[in-house]
């Protein structure tokens, strides 16, 4: 039995009478109460206990079929007769009540006939066999995946297992969570008659699960009750104070929201745009952020103005003349029609303000875009499942493409199997409010939210084999794994060769999505660190350092930043000594430029050197240089690899092919697989460096070959 339904003959505490007139919905529930005791109608007429949820479900679906619902109230009520609610009304009101939610949001008939008997298998003695036969597959499936799981059985763990099952079932059905929803907005509504601290309980998980589900599957209006609710018991205080703003804005009478919806409504009407302008309040919830946010409240910001229009082209239309005729707020415009929202939502937002100072906030959208705002999947009929033809022929349930938030969760909620670690990961998988969508070499999708970095992309993409990534290209540059992602960047991942390493623990300050951290904790678990070693031999070892490689053709060793034989530079002053600059190592055909320095020097940077910006700022004179007939030429190239055995000698040795001679190389020590290179060589043309970096990454286990960048030392 459901924590609202009690025994007759131990009924719930009484209600003050204010309270219970706050708790109350919409409809007198005590009237359909009444009517629900005097028993079903007779055959092939609707009971008038659900006349408001046909009439209601009428409105959206005018050919739906209606026997369904009257064949389901029939069993809701004869299995729930006897029971009441805590209140003390009888508990068929809460089944209607939640019916009646969907229906107004404009559920179709399978939803609200499972939403009837949501309650029926876990408070009587109806089963989920009994509700097959008689309602078939879909039915059964929605009320098996709101019906909750028992405490008997699991103990402290029921109520985080109930929403794990819940949320695997919504993967397939996202009607599961929208009965949920509602189901939690009529016991929040009528939540008065538990004491404080059960009240405390569900309106925090209320915050922090059920409001975030009902955000990302797009249902503002269960949203925004939700939180009004829950902002009522987990802050009176602030409650209070925004009430008696709200009451302060009302007795103060004059509302400059309806005079600017006027003239907005006669500059649409002379534009010859067909629109409807609205004025709509804020919720509690909304004011007090603006409170917080802006300090001294205007009385235009207890509401916005909604324009709804026929087609899309329209909502630009409107945005254009309002923009013309009215002073726009630039930093409050916002095109969520050609960006939707990853929950569905779509709107323009804008603000205007009128000569007197007064500004209005403005939300322009189709009405087609305004239902799904308000009602999300609900409205859509689960848009996420596939198409009628794309069903199996033989019943079985099909798995549909699901948001890729959902489709996270039901990732990672596998590889959590204690109840204790999913039920906080959930919470705070749930708080990150914003996603976005990062792009593979291969043309891919990788959805992650807000703020992830390469470590969630590699086990966004890959899972467990993620652990071997040493490395990351973001939008063709190489990048570590801890680089933070933007929306619309293109994540290239580099795995090393030994699937057996694993990540290190630094990878978890890095980590934001549940599926990587708990991937990451587990390898570590099971893979800890070894004990620091002590005692002499210990404190005696030398600390790693790079390795030198001896020159395959001994070569004696000449500075970079000396000027090399054969490369021709030319300098606009006359008996300079020209020198390419060791930072940037210019070649031809780079782009140059030069500065006059110490003792008649003109040191040759190129461009996009950074040191040019440093020397320029200092007010270092800059002299005009270009190329002459240039043979021979001197670079520093750098090779990122893979280790592996004999990667120097095959490295050495595409140079060599190429005709190139190495005056130095230098090997540093790996890094978790990753290994260094640095090349200073001579070419015996500057024209072959293309091919000879091209040859250098052709050589297996080298996944970069760039041009060196050293710091510039200061200016001289």
């Amino acid at each position: 039995m459901s924590a609202e339904a009690t025994n007759p003959a131990t009924p719930g505490p009484t209600t003050p009478p204010g309270q219970r007139k706050r708790a109350r919905s919409r409809l007198d529930l005590r009237r359909l109460g009444r009517a629900a005791l005097l028993g079903p109608a007779g055959r092939g007429r609707l009971p008038d206990a659900i006349g408001h949820v046909a009439e209601a479900h009428r409105g959206h679906h005018p050919d739906a079929d209606l026997e369904p619902l009257r064949r389901a109230y029939v069993l809701a009520e004869s299995s729930h007769r006897g029971q009441t609610r805590k209140s003390g009304e009888p508990y068929i009101t809460h089944p209607l009540a939640v019916t009646l939610i969907l229906a107004q949001l404009g559920a179709e008939t399978t939803t609200l006939t499972a939403s009837l008997l949501h309650d029926t298998v876990e408070d009587t003695d109806v089963t989920l066999d009994q509700v097959r036969a008689e309602f078939g597959d879909d039915v059964c499936y929605l009320v098996d995946g709101v019906t909750k799981l028992e405490k008997v059985d699991y103990g402290a763990a029921a109520e985080p297992e109930t929403f794990r099952k819940m949320l695997v079932a919504t993967g397939n059905d996202v009607r599961v969570m929208a009965i949920k929803l509602a189901d939690r907005l009529h016991n929040m509504r009528t939540l008065g008659v538990m004491r404080p601290e059960k009240q405390a309980r569900i309106a925090k998980v209320t915050r922090d699960v059920l409001i975030p589900l009902a955000e990302r599957l797009g249902v503002q209006a269960l949203k925004t009750e939700l939180e009004d609710l829950v902002f009522a018991i987990l802050h009176p205080q602030e409650c209070a104070e925004v009430r008696e703003l709200i009451a302060a804005k009302t007795r103060a009478g004059a509302d400059p929201l309806a005079d600017i919806s006027e003239e907005v409504r006669g500059v649409l009407r002379d534009a010859g745009i067909a629109a409807e302008v609205l004025i709509r309040p804020r919720h509690f919830v909304s004011v007090h952020r603006v409170h917080r946010k802006r300090g001294e409240l205007r009385p235009a910001d207890f509401g916005r103005l909604l324009v709804l229009v026929n087609e899309d082209a329209d909502c630009y239309g409107v945005l254009g003349e309002l923009h013309t005729c009215f002073t726009p707020v630039v930093s409050e415009f916002k095109d969520f029609i050609a960006v939707p929202k990853f929950n569905l939502y779509q709107s323009l937002h804008t603000a205007v303000a009128r000569p007197d100072g007064e500004v209005a906030e403005v939300l322009i959208r189709t009405h087609q875009m305004h239902q799904v705002a308000e009602a999300g999947v609900i409205a859509l009929r689960n848009p996420y499942a596939p198409p009628p033809e794309e069903q199996p022929a033989d019943g079985e349930r099909a798995d549909p493409t699901r948001p890729g938030w959902l489709s996270r969760l039901l990732d990672w909620q596998q590889a959590a199997p204690d109840p204790d670690t999913f039920w906080s990961t959930l919470r705070e998988d749930l708080a990150q409010d914003r996603e976005i969508a990062v792009y593979r070499p291969d043309g891919g999708t990788l959805g992650l939210p807000a703020g992830a970095s390469c470590v969630d992309a590699a086990y966004a993409q890959y899972g467990e084999d993620a652990h071997a990534c040493i490395g990351a290209r973001v939008n063709g540059r190489l990048a570590t794994l801890s680089t933070v992602l933007r929306d619309g960047d293109t994540v290239q991942l580099l795995m090393g060769q030994d699937l057996a390493s694993g990540p290190s623990r630094d990878w978890l300050d890095h980590a934001r999505t549940p599926a990587a951290r708990i991937a990451i904790r587990r390898w570590l678990s099971a893979h800890p660190a070894p004990a620091p070693a002590s005692g002499p031999t210990a404190a005696a070892a030398p600390p790693p350092a790079p390795v030198t490689v001896p020159a395959a053709t001994p070569r004696p060793q000449v500075s970079a930043a000396l000027r090399p034989a054969g490369a021709d530079v030319e300098a606009d002053r006359e008996g300079a000594t020209v020198r390419l600059a060791g930072c940037c190592t210019p070649v031809p055909p780079d782009e140059i430029t030069g500065f006059a320095v110490r003792g008649g020097v003109v040191t040759v940077h190129r461009i996009a050197c950074p040191a040019v910006a440093r020397m320029t700022e200092v007010g270092r004179p800059e002299v005009g240089v270009r190329w002459g007939d240039t043979t021979e030429c001197r670079v520093t190239l750098v090779a990122e690899s893979f280790g592996r055995a004999h990667l120097l000698a095959d490295l050495t040795e595409a140079i060599a092919l190429e005709g190139a001679a190495i005056i130095s190389a230098t090997v540093e020590p790996p890094t978790q697989q990753r290994v260094r290179h640095t090349y200073t060589l001579q070419l015996p043309d500057a024209a072959h460096l293309p091919g000879l970096m091209r040859a250098m990454r052709n050589v297996p286990g080298v996944f970069d070959v760039s041009r060196a960048q050293h710091r510039a030392a200061a200016a001289p």
